[in-house]
């Protein structure tokens, strides 16, 4: 009964399965991987930015480049106080507010943009108080320069002059002459009474819709895997269901009627049999008119 599966056809279903679930199941299993990278990379990131959870501060220049395994630990730089720029519309603690920043020019010659303090309102130059003179050593978050759009960053631009609308060396470059970090430090403790703005977690490393993507792909990929084992035992099943029934008889076959050949000699042999009885009549009709002739009749006797 199941030797239609050594078919061609059964072949090529056989083989595409074998080759479907192992393909279904290692997608859906590097899916859930990245899940759990995402997962991973949030954990540590919040035990990064967690003051309790980090390492001791370390100098600027054995951090950078800022990524993922460096960004919210702490760092120290020293040098003087700059320029410095208000970042309008920043959240903090549910209210509206600006952050002062103020450059750090260190001793490398580069200016370090450092956020020493949140304040509530409307930013105001008159409100933000002057950075401290002299030399200073900072400490704080090390954070990636941010990208408007993201992270609460607005996107918006026209601002009066001395404001911001992103922390980064690529905004800050069209509004200060200095060579700038590619890097920014918030103050783990606000400066001159105000408030110390938090470390954020680096980009991408946090449970967003990316990785509640990968787990829904997860979840695709095994149900196709399954999928594709319920349409071959689909299938398997009406053919047995099949041969079955023909051996039942329940299947309908072509009978013999249909078959040209075999109506072909029935009607030759019709043919033959009519032309014989034809002249078996014309036999018998001559044998009856010798049998009647009149002139034989009339002949007298010898």
């Amino acid at each position: 009964m199941y030797r239609f599966l050594l078919t061609p056809r059964w072949w090529g279903i056989n083989v595409f399965v074998l080759l479907a679930i192992p393909f279904c199941v290692f997608m859906g299993s590097w899916q859930l991987s990245r899940f759990e990278d995402r997962m991973q990379d949030h954990r540590t990131a919040t035990e990064r930015v967690d003051p309790a959870d980090r390492a001791p501060a370390r100098p600027l220049d054995q951090l950078l480049p800022v990524d993922k395994e460096t960004s919210g630990e702490l760092v120290t730089a020293t040098g003087r106080y700059g320029e410095q720029l208000l970042v309008p519309h920043r959240e903090l603690d549910g209210k509206d507010g600006f952050y002062v920043l103020t450059l750090l020019r260190t001793d490398g010659g580069k200016s370090l943009p450092v956020v020493r303090g949140w304040l509530p309102g409307t930013a105001d130059p008159d409100r933000a108080p002057a950075a401290p003179t002299g030399e200073v050593t900072v400490t704080g978050s090390l954070q990636a320069s941010e990208t408007p759009g993201s992270n609460g960053v607005p996107v918006q631009g026209g601002l009066p002059a001395g404001q911001t609308g992103a922390i980064s060396a690529a905004t800050l470059v069209n509004l200060v002459p200095d060579d700038l970090y590619d890097a920014w430090v918030t103050l783990d403790e606000g400066d001159a009474g105000m408030k110390a703005v938090p470390a954020t977690a680096p980009q991408d490393s946090g449970l967003d819709l990316k990785a509640f993507q990968n787990l829904g792909y997860t979840g695709e990929w095994f149900v196709f895997a399954g999928f594709v084992v319920f349409m071959w035992f689909r299938l398997l099943r009406r053919e047995i269901e099949f041969i079955r029934d023909e051996q039942l008889g329940l299947v309908p076959e072509g009978d013999g009627s249909a078959d040209p050949k075999q109506g072909a000699s029935r009607d030759g042999g019709g043919s033959a049999g009519g032309g014989g009885s034809a002249d078996g009549r014309e036999a018998e009709a001559g044998r009856s008119g010798e049998e009647r002739d009149p002139s034989r009749e009339a002949e007298p006797a010898q």
